[in-house]
């Protein structure tokens, strides 16, 4: 007998909203307005296309951070690791497929930092131990905000010592349900005004000049996932050369 999967969408949706306003402008074009389009390709007038219509079509236009994207480590810094970083056509597909863990940390308060002791105490919470390429997904409760405003600004995020330790697991792919990887930008303004701390700038980001790795931002449902591990996470990027992200439709795989 054949085993069944369970599908759990990941993504948020690519559209335009308040949270997406500065990114993504999207047109939609009716089978009536490419009618003459279609025409032209086959020389006939349009009257003789069926029902006189063409296609539907969509004109796009975001960067490759808009919607749930994975960055490359090109997107931190022009070096990782002392060497040219990776764009996201050169990322191996390998690192985009694998186990998957949610960690929890939506009790924690907005703009707060993740340490690599909340990353160790949640795993011991639920009894999993990370393994090299497991997929780390980071859960803070933002994506319930998406559509509105607030969620540039919501959620808890991580930091460059967290972000550092996952990577000394093996962990090579990782993500989070926020808009960004970072805490949001008004904590870390808010501190580097009190501290004048330039290290703390971007710094969960910047981990990726030290040591090679990529994140997803912008995921959602993992509230949705029956348990916080047992399940196949796939991300695959669009591969668009020399980019410094790629759009995916990121997903859970549950077998049963």
């Amino acid at each position: 007998m054949m085993s069944k999967i369970e599908i759990i969408d990941l993504s948020v949706p690519t559209e335009e909203s308040p949270s997406e306003a500065l990114s993504l402008k999207v047109i939609h074009q009716s089978h009536k307005e490419t009618a003459p389009v279609l025409a032209g390709f086959f020389g006939c007038a349009e009257t003789e296309l069926r029902n006189g219509l063409g296609y539907a079509n969509d004109r796009v236009d975001m960067i490759s951070h808009s919607g749930t994207h994975l960055d490359a480590p090109w997107h931190y810094a022009p070096q990782s690791e002392g060497k040219p970083a990776r764009t996201i056509d050169q990322i191996p597909l390998e690192w985009c497929y694998g186990e998957g863990v949610v960690l929890d940390f939506r009790q924690k308060p907005k703009g707060s930092a993740i340490s690599s002791e909340d990353l160790q105490k949640e795993l011991a919470h639920i009894g999993y131990t990370l393994k090299p390429y497991d997929i780390v997904l980071i859960m803070t409760g933002a994506d319930r905000f998406w559509g509105q405003a607030e969620y540039f600004d919501a959620g808890c995020g991580m930091s460059r010592e967290s972000t550092l330790w996952l990577v000394d697991q093996g962990i090579r792919v990782m993500g989070i349900d926020a808009w960004g990887w970072d805490r949001p930008f008004w904590a870390i303004k808010e501190d580097f005004a009190r501290t004048g701390d330039r290290k703390i700038l971007w710094e969960a980001h910047l981990a990726g000049i030290e040591r090679e790795y990529c994140h997803l931002e912008k995921l959602a449902n993992m509230d949705k996932l029956p348990k916080p591990f047992g399940f196949k996470v796939a991300c695959f990027p669009v591969k668009l050369t020399g980019g410094s992200a790629g759009w995916c439709r990121a997903v859970a795989l549950i077998e049963s």
